[in-house]
């Protein structure tokens, strides 16, 4: 198993779709600063067949340090649930069959770009 950084996906978008590497780094870098911008309002995000972020509000409680064994304060906080959609699920527990991605622009798709 391999982990991708951003630069690499990145990279493989920009050579699957024939874009440049600095336009393709732009749009992936404003729809991840966008889902950080909507979950801070708490809104729930939605991709169908990929997945849903929604936020959580985790309650304060009480729990233990490890080491000392004291008691430790944990205050209320918000955190980010992700749930699997179901394209995702179904090439995860299939992993062999995974979909083909069909990245090619039309010229039309290119016409839009450029508006």
């Amino acid at each position: 198993m391999a982990t991708v950084t951003k630069k690499e996906l990145i990279d493989n978008i920009a050579d699957a779709t024939g874009q440049k590497r600095i336009v393709v780094k732009k749009i992936v870098q404003s729809f991840l600063d966008h889902i950080i911008v909507e979950l801070g309002k708490s809104n729930r995000l939605e991709f169908r067949d990929f997945g849903v972020f929604e936020v959580k509000h985790r309650q304060a409680r009480k729990a233990q340090n490890p080491k000392t064994l004291e008691p430790v304060d944990v205050p209320p906080k918000r955190t980010v649930k992700f749930k699997v959609g179901r394209l995702m699920k179904q090439t995860l527990s299939e992993p062999t069959d995974a979909p083909e991605l069909d990245f090619t622009i039309t010229d039309e798709d290119e016409a839009n770009l450029k508006t």
